[in-house]
């Protein structure tokens, strides 16, 4: 039970460790950004289609009356969860003989909820991990049977962060499933519990009053989606790779340590509340990831503009 490409390494292995997956859940095909665009299955029901899985994809297993009792009639012995992306009634949580075992990608308790990579780059945690965790009615409350840590890189961005969890918690999740007594659940720590709330996308927009340091956990927690994006003449950049530059790399310009949001130079180094941040690559809206040097030579943004 998936949906983004998240969980398309855990049904992978899943399959090349000889399961027998019965059924693949995954969200329902959506709509392209385009108007009149045909519906676009998920990562999870193409990859499933591909492998010759039979898919279903629910809208709701409380608003469908015919989900849970076709979810039943598998007579799963276990369902392998990993962003799915619906809320599962205890009804699903019980039909499997061994319940549902859920990749999660953090340290619970730390991080319940939709978005733990992002919400760990953006809290400049220096570790994560993935749990296989025993789902349970509560928000990611379930004791965990198995977890792996990883370091946070300075230049990780989600979507390179989610790939490396997603391919440890398939791993662990194949670890578990060939020998489940030898993993019992393990009841989560009531310390240090913290939720993952999901990204709203107005969180995308920069601000330039903050430190450049939070200015580039910002960009790299949302790359490669919502973006985190300023805007000039009215149009929306986004920001997608950046580094920082501090005040003592300059150590003579006070407009490092007073001016958020001036351009400071003609490579678009833009100051923040702390030290400043110099932009990589970007994207204007409708176009092609591009670098700055790109950018600029079609958009200009001279030195001396106030984002």
């Amino acid at each position: 039970m998936g949906t983004p490409e998240f969980a398309v390494p855990v049904l992978d292995a899943l399959v090349a460790a000889g399961h027998d997956v019965v059924a693949a859940y995954s969200q329902p095909p959506r709509a392209g950004g385009r108007r009149g665009k045909a519906l676009t299955p998920s990562p999870v029901q193409a990859r499933a289609e591909a492998l010759g899985i039979a898919v279903r994809t629910p809208l709701s297993f409380r608003k469908d009356p015919e989900a849970l009792p076709a979810f039943q009639a598998l007579e799963a012995d276990v369902a392998v969860v990993a962003a799915y992306g619906l809320i599962l009634p205890q009804a699903v949580l019980d039909a499997p003989k061994h319940g549902c075992l859920n990749v999660h990608g953090s340290l619970l308790p730390r991080w319940r909820g939709a978005a733990p990579v992002q919400r760990a780059i953006l809290a400049g945690d220096e570790e994560t991990g993935v749990g296989i965790m025993q789902m349970e009615a509560g928000l990611d409350t379930g004791p965990v049977r198995l977890e792996a840590r990883i370091p946070i890189g300075p230049s990780d961005t989600s979507g390179v962060l989610s790939q490396r969890l997603s391919l440890l918690g398939a791993k662990l999740m194949v670890e578990v499933l060939g020998d489940l007594d030898g993993y019992p659940a393990q009841v989560q720590p009531e310390d240090g519990v913290s939720y993952a709330a999901k990204i709203d996308k107005a969180e995308a927009r920069i601000d330039w009053s903050v430190g450049a340091q939070q200015v580039d956990r910002q960009v790299r927690a949302f790359n490669p989606a919502p973006g985190a994006w300023f805007e000039h003449e009215g149009e929306r950049i986004k920001i997608l790779t950046a580094h920082v530059q501090s005040a003592s790399d300059n150590p003579g310009d006070v407009h490092y340590r007073t001016t958020p949001g001036l351009v400071l130079d003609a490579q678009l180094t833009i100051g923040c509340g702390d030290g400043a941040l110099r932009p990589e690559t970007v994207q204007r809206a409708g176009r092609g990831v591009m670098t700055v040097t790109e950018l600029l030579r079609g958009f200009p943004i001279p030195p001396g503009i106030r984002l």
